[in-house]
């Protein structure tokens, strides 16, 4: 992976003026395209992430043993009272868990976020996502501009390359789930949906043509203009839903609930097919990391596992005023970071390594007792790219992360993002770049 990274570095040294030319183009393209929305466009670099079959084959592995220990903590839960009342969720929030989704998958949709060392195979988990599982639209679109990397373009002369689709695979997926579901229908009318003001809209919309593709009918819904009549959920559009493919994230789900009465009413009646339920909440939220390393859960894995846990999951703990764990994170702050336990796009994350002493104490002290966790840092691999569009122009070590998306157990592809800073955050320094895989 090195070797091609150099020569990728190589081909853009001889011939800079006309990479620097093409970052500028790709950088007016994207801003054009599908991945500009919210006042925000996906920012890139010149060199792609590429792995090889090797690598492939061992995130098949990462996938295949940690979706087998998450399907063992979320039947524990459900079938558990004692091990549920190891999780911070509400009652509210408990009752939807609990809901039975009748088809035959705990956890349809996921993206593992991990730190892979490309040297040794080893890797950290990062965070884990399910509900509002996204950026299937930024690898695809990416993937599009590449074309205008000349680099690129002289490397596909000398090898062979493929990328992984995820929007026609999704679909194949949620329908072969939908197919085990009790009351299936043959033609189902099938609503994307989420609270749309902060939704991934263009992504949405190309979900709605894949599954149109397919010859399903769908509709991208906003979730709090949904009605419930007659045991039927109903579209905004007045059109009776069969399945629902759930974008909206649980926790705004819980802090607007009043807004969405009609749908939550469906769900608790299971009169609609939810894709992804209310289980995966408890894959979500980041307190399961401080519970995959407690013997609770250890006793329900194989020695294998227990293993993996160890070795791969950060400590991770409580930001709480009651224990004794201010003064270490104090002392040794380049150790640490702190996230919230139910968060997403990087909101309310700071890393040890990047504030000085007085900013971490700060940004300690305002999140005590505020639902937050302690974490593990764990120093990413970096490799060497270049940004044409930021000064100064220079070749950069970035931290990496590779975010493995996973479609009912498999592996569907990868999300690859970069950074500058100790950590990777989609506010402020994030980059993102094609993911590719070497062929031959």
């Amino acid at each position: 992976m090195e070797t091609i990274r150099r020569e990728y570095q190589t081909i853009i040294e001889e011939h800079w003026e006309e990479n620097r030319k093409a970052a500028w183009e790709t950088r007016e393209w994207l801003q054009h395209s599908s991945v500009a929305y919210h006042g925000r466009c996906v920012r890139t670099l010149q060199i792609p992430k590429v792995f090889t079959r090797r690598d492939i084959r061992r995130f098949q592995e990462i996938v295949s043993v940690t979706y087998g220990i998450f399907q063992k903590v979320i039947r524990e839960y459900l079938d558990n009272p004692a091990y549920r009342k190891l999780f911070p969720f509400s009652p509210e929030l408990e009752k939807l868990i609990l809901v039975p989704s009748r088809y035959d998958s705990l956890l349809p949709i996921a993206r593992f976020d991990i730190f892979y060392n490309e040297e040794t195979g080893d890797f950290k988990f990062c965070e884990i996502n399910t509900d509002g599982t996204s950026a299937m639209n930024e690898d695809y679109v990416l993937n599009q501009a590449i074309a205008l990397n000349p680099a690129h373009q002289t490397m596909r002369k000398r090898h062979d390359f493929s990328a992984f689709e995820l929007y026609d695979s999704w679909v194949e997926t949620f329908l072969s789930i939908y197919r085990t579901y009790e009351n299936a229908v043959k033609h189902p009318h099938v609503a994307i949906v989420d609270f749309l003001e902060n939704a991934s809209i263009t992504e949405f919309e190309e979900f709605q043509r894949r599954f149109e593709k397919a010859g399903i009918s769908c509709e991208i819904g906003e979730i709090t203009r949904l009605s419930y009549e007659n045991h039927r959920l109903i579209s905004p559009q007045g059109r009776p839903i069969d399945a629902v493919y759930r974008r909206a994230v649980t926790t705004d789900i819980m802090a607007r609930r009043e807004e969405v009465l009609p749908f939550l009413e469906a769900v608790k009646h299971q009169d609609v097919c939810l894709i992804g339920a209310f289980k995966t909440q408890i894959i979500h939220n980041k307190w399961l990391f401080k519970m995959l390393r407690e013997e609770p859960t250890l006793s329900l894995l194989t020695p294998k596992e227990q293993d993996f846990v160890r070795k791969h999951v950060p400590l991770t703990g409580l930001l709480d005023s009651r224990g004794s764990c201010r003064q270490t994170l104090l002392r040794e702050k380049d150790r640490w970071l702190i996230k919230p336990l139910d968060s997403y796009a990087s909101r309310g994350v700071w890393a040890g390594c990047d504030c000085t002493e007085q900013e971490w104490e700060s940004h300690m002290d305002a999140s005590m007792d505020q639902n937050y966790i302690w974490q593990e840092y764990c120093p990413p691999y970096r490799t060497g790219n270049i940004c044409f569009i930021e000064e100064p122009v220079q070749w950069k070590e970035y931290t990496n992360m590779s975010g493995l998306f996973v479609y009912n157990g498999q592996l569907a592809g990868i999300y690859s993002r970069l950074s500058d800073g100790g950590i990777i955050s989609s506010q402020y320094n994030e980059k993102a770049v094609p993911t590719l895989v070497l062929t031959e």
